[in-house]
């Protein structure tokens, strides 16, 4: 018996909005990190104990990815990796809310190229909601920041595009138990050519036990949670969802910091849980996506979510 459409929906999007959370919470935690092995190398040691963890846990075997499958795989971690260096070397540059802005306009762009009906209306709602929360106006522009700021859009257009694919390709977290550790060794190679000797020399124990945890909070369980939603969504869906996470970040910060809200940054909130409930609504893969989903992954029509060996590596 089939899950209802709906039902889909509203799973695939509590798992986004659990990824949105720990992806906040990760970041206040990295403060600490970055402040000893700078934005880089607190990049690197996230993206290397991610890859290892999940390689020695789920341990996927690859004779049962197609070349197809292993090279998207390959893609989506060289992606990851250049969407987590090129956000950080803007924000180094540009206020916070302009990069985010600007960073945002990836997955609205895809809800926006995808998107179907009123998609496209609520990508547009989001768009508009997340320049009231981040208020880029308010901020300097320096070029090159700008431009770090569009190459993170742009990988994170083709993070959710891929993350879908690998998703399609294999059962469970086996697609992201290949992409992350890619992800991992084009970090270390980034981090060798620009600064190892000062990130190895300060590493110690009690560094690298921290991120340890870190790598799971960040990206280990929210990149697990945006694979399992992105199943169960259309991309489209999903790149408007992924316009409620400023305003995750202002209520965060509301509670914990008591970082009051300016009028601009409430009416954005509603505007980004407005096409975030829109988006939920309309978002669910259908029926034929599915099938065409579980075929290409191996899994049974029956039962998605049981893994069948697909030996079909050619």
């Amino acid at each position: 018996m089939s899950t209802p459409p709906g039902s889909g929906a509203r799973l695939g999007s509590a798992f986004a909005v659990v990824a949105m959370l720990c992806v906040q919470l990760g970041l206040a935690v990295s403060v600490g990190l970055i402040d000893r092995l700078g934005t880089e190398g607190t990049a690197w040691l996230r993206l290397a104990w991610a890859g290892l963890l999940l390689a020695v846990l789920v341990r996927p075997p690859l004779c049962e990815f197609t070349r197809r499958g292993l090279l998207t795989c390959a893609l989506l971690g060289v992606v990851t990796a250049g969407l987590t260096f090129l956000f950080m070397a803007a924000v180094a540059r540009i206020p916070l809310g302009t990069a985010s802005a600007l960073e945002f306009l990836g997955p609205l762009g895809v809800a926006v190229a995808r998107g179907r009906g009123t998609a496209r209306l609520w990508a547009l709602v989001a768009a508009a909601g997340v320049l009231l929360l981040t208020e880029p106006w308010h901020g300097g522009a320096d070029p090159v920041g700008v431009g770090f700021a569009l190459a993170a859009a742009a990988c994170w257009a083709g993070y959710i595009v891929l993350t879908q694919k690998v998703g399609d390709e294999a059962t469970g977290l086996r697609g992201l138990a290949v992409s992350m550790p890619v992800a991992g060794l084009t970090a270390t190679v980034v981090v060798a050519l620009t600064g190892a000797p000062a990130v190895l020399g300060a590493l110690d124990a009690q560094l690298l036990l921290v991120g340890l945890g870190l790598a799971v909070l960040l990206p280990v369980v929210p990149f697990s949670l945006e694979m399992l939603a992105l199943r169960r969504l259309t991309t489209a869906a999903f790149g408007t969802l992924m316009a409620i996470e400023p305003a995750i970040a202002l209520v965060v910060g509301l509670v914990a910091l008591h970082q009051v809200p300016g009028w601009s940054a409430v009416v954005g909130i509603g505007f980004v849980v407005a096409a975030g409930i829109g988006a939920e609504r309309g978002g669910a893969r259908t029926d034929r996506e599915i099938r065409r989903s579980d075929r290409e992954s191996g899994c049974s029509p029956m039962d998605p979510s049981t893994p069948v060996p697909l030996n079909r590596l050619s």
